[in-house]
């Protein structure tokens, strides 16, 4: 399988460009710096230089078979950039996917984006973002899978999950785990449509994923 991966060089990217690798994918990721382009390489997969607030993504999605959204705009941004990468950056890379009839696609979303008025300031700016371009995609004709994780740690991943279709829990999850996730979930011909949160728990990765 090859994919690519936007928001390459994210913490959950990182991990899932790894795994992608290690078992034989070809992985791209798309990175707004070149100089984050040896962190890419370091983990055995391809960097493609891109920004995607400014420019398109169908030159680097062409001849895959399945794409990736992690991009964010980050903790310390302003809501207009919450607009512009989490929502117009998912919007890019669905008709990116479209442009080349790539069916597969894979959202990295957030547990709260099913009610962002729930929240306030700009952190209801990101839940909206994230819930209105999880409702883009879903909307799109693509072959589509929504992974809301929760409250994300740097904690060692476990391979034991929690993931639910219902959706408005809240609990921590270690993107090591969420990456894992993420891999198994591009596998899963029955992830297709479904949009779950992402929690640590009790279940291995592969069960977790099979039984949704």
């Amino acid at each position: 399988m090859e994919v690519v991966v936007v928001g390459g060089h994210g913490k959950i990217a990182l991990k899932l460009l790894a795994l992608l690798a290690e078992r034989g994918d070809r992985a791209r990721g798309v990175i707004r710096d070149p100089a984050q382009a040896p962190d890419l390489e370091a983990v055995g997969t391809e960097a493609v230089v891109c920004d995607i607030e400014r420019e398109e993504l169908t030159d680097a999605v062409k001849g895959v078979d399945a794409v990736v959204f992690a991009a964010g705009a980050g903790p310390g941004s302003g809501t207009e950039r919450k607009r512009t990468v989490d929502y117009g950056g998912a919007v890019k890379l669905i008709e990116a996917a479209k442009a080349n009839a790539v069916a597969r696609y894979v959202m990295v979303s957030s547990i709260g984006a099913h009610d962002p008025d729930s929240a306030s300031g700009t952190f209801r700016a990101y839940l909206q973002a994230k819930a209105d371009a999880d409702r883009e995609l879903a909307d799109s004709g693509l072959d589509y899978t929504i992974v809301r994780p929760g409250m994300l740690s740097d904690d060692a991943g476990t391979g034991l999950v929690d993931l639910s279709t219902e959706l408005g829990r809240r609990s921590a999850v270690p993107r090591e785990d969420v990456a894992a996730v993420l891999a198994e979930a591009l596998l899963v011909p029955g992830t297709v449509g479904k949009t779950f949160e992402c929690f640590g728990g009790e279940i291995p990765v592969a069960e977790a994923v099979r039984s949704l």
